[in-house]
């Protein structure tokens, strides 16, 4: 495990080392989850549908069509025993 100290600047603003930005992938514009648990906050880079399901494209708008429509199935059988 790698450690930063870093100084949050105005407006909340904080620098990711170079070396970690790398190592992520992390760019201008990239976009990061924060996630906040009790005293402890993660920042995380999310995983693309490519990263995640090997797709891209119109594939991957299927794979997404395909699991919206399985969670969707799974609530109605929660809410219509």
């Amino acid at each position: 495990m790698e450690r930063y100290r870093v100084k949050v600047h105005k407006k909340g603003l904080i620098v990711i080392p170079a070396r970690v930005r790398r190592k992520l992938g992390i760019s201008e514009g990239s976009h990061l989850e924060i996630i906040v648990e009790d005293n402890v906050m993660r920042i995380v880079v999310p995983k693309s549908l490519k990263d995640a399901f090997a797709v891209d494209g119109e594939r991957a708008l299927e794979v997404v069509r395909l699991i919206t429509a399985s969670r969707r199935e799974e609530i109605e059988g929660e809410i219509r025993p």
